[in-house]
């Protein structure tokens, strides 16, 4: 079944993002599974843990309301195409992982034309057929029905802490304010976080 959002909604996302692509598109039909697992939370209610830093972000923060600034968009450097959504009032949770049969075989294909342009070495008619791939991943993943698109495992331990308002300590190296909870003690001082990198003996 194809994406169920409506499509100015889809093009404003696109809008958001700057541009259409499969990343953005794998995070328009992530969002959509949230969507119906959780009964349309509003964004104050519903929480996001990406495990990638990928286009398909931009999609949660603009149709779920997840941004980092409100504490409800939490990003864990896994490098996996994966998300985890959770309803704070309910402790609803799950884990999504983009189903590796969604790229529909492509892969390979992909990547070989993905190293050959990156290097400037594609000939023309290779940028065309990345292109041509692209397009039709991109409508691939509009279109998968969000079952065979996704990988769904159900989250027990509920919802992250929402964020807490810390005390703001000066690192005694550089003098910037720094939150409590990310300084490093060193040598009986407090220190942000890159000074303490800068004298710690195993680094």
């Amino acid at each position: 079944m194809s994406c169920q959002l409506p499509r100015e909604r889809i093009d404003a996302t696109i809008s958001f993002h700057g541009h259409s692509c499969p990343g953005l598109a794998i995070g328009i039909r992530a969002a959509e599974l949230a969507l119906r697992e959780l009964d349309s939370p509003k964004d104050t209610e519903i929480v996001a843990v990406v495990e990638t830093d990928m286009c398909g972000v931009d999609a949660l923060q603009f149709l779920l309301g997840t941004t980092m600034g409100k504490g409800n968009l939490i990003h864990r450097d896994h490098g996996k195409m994966a998300f985890s959504f959770f309803r704070r009032e309910t402790g609803q949770g799950f884990r999504a992982m983009l189903s590796p049969d969604a790229r529909g075989g492509m892969d390979d294909e992909m990547a070989e034309l993905m190293k050959k342009t990156g290097s400037g070495k594609a000939t023309d008619a290779e940028k065309m057929r990345m292109g041509e791939l692209r397009a039709t991943l991109q409508d691939r993943f509009m279109t998968l029905p969000l079952d065979e698109m996704f990988q769904v495992t159900k989250v027990d331990q509920g919802a992250p802490r929402p964020p807490r308002i810390l005390e703001s300590l000066a690192c005694e190296r550089c003098g910037e304010k720094t939150m409590e909870s990310r300084t490093r003690r060193f040598a009986g001082a407090t220190m942000c976080i890159p000074c303490f990198q800068l004298v710690e003996q195993k680094i």
